[in-house]
């Protein structure tokens, strides 16, 4: 038996993607649940590729660790980006409800799931920015119906107040640990093995990512970004 399957206390990796256009605040969702923090949009700037974060919480229970990649929303990272798919066990799909286009273009996001991920795959929209009300293009029914269409998760956001942000995380990791297939290696699932198969199949998965850090490490021996939160 393997050093991470004698301990039954260790956390599970769990690895999520933020996507969607640019300019909807995956950024500022990203550095306000990990950090608690929040940067003004004017002392804020693009993300060129993709940011990375570590986050520790506990869900239903059992002790989580997150490796949360924040992807660059331009065209023209997408070629970047497309390879970082790969092992995901989440995504958080974000638009910002102030801008109806960011919206529209939610089912290309979708395709593109379908074309790296695996339906199984737990997926949220968030939308973001709900502190704009005042200029709101898509009405949260809007947004919650789409969801519903997709199979997807929903919950609105602010990464300014912070109103929704730390739901949309903990959401959709608990869908994961619901789902078992998502973390737990085949065969093992159906025996209860615990977190120690999940972590040997992500990490297997993680290892073989471009830019890819190893997650049996604490988070300030990680490479990369990285909050130990």
């Amino acid at each position: 038996m393997s050093q991470a399957q004698t301990k039954p206390n260790a956390p599970i990796n769990v690895k999520l993607l933020l996507i969607g256009n640019s300019s909807v605040g995956k950024s500022s969702l990203l550095l306000r649940f990990s950090d608690e923090q929040w940067l003004p949009e004017d002392e804020s700037s693009a993300t060129i590729g993709v940011d990375f974060r570590v986050h520790k919480m506990e869900v239903k229970g059992k002790k989580v660790k997150l490796s949360i990649w924040d992807t660059a929303g331009q065209e023209r990272f997408r070629t970047i980006t497309s390879s970082y798919y790969r092992g995901a066990q989440g995504v958080i799909l974000v638009y910002d409800v102030a801008n109806k286009e960011s919206f529209d273009a939610l089912p290309k996001w979708f395709a593109e799931l379908e074309t790296y991920v695996s339906s199984a795959v737990v997926k949220i929209i968030v939308g973001n920015k709900v502190d704009k009300e005042f200029s709101r293009q898509v009405p949260a029914s809007e947004g919650q119906a789409f969801a519903t269409r997709m199979g997807a998760l929903f919950v609105e956001a602010s990464a300014k107040t912070a109103v929704g942000v730390a739901d949309a995380f903990r959401d959709v990791v608990e869908r994961i640990l619901d789902t078992p297939e998502l973390w737990a290696a085949p065969g093992l699932a159906r025996k209860g093995s615990s977190a120690g198969a999940g972590r040997n199949a992500t990490a297997a998965a993680e290892r073989a990512m471009p830019g890819s850090i190893d997650l049996s490490k604490e988070p300030d021996e990680a490479e990369g970004g990285g909050c130990a939160c």
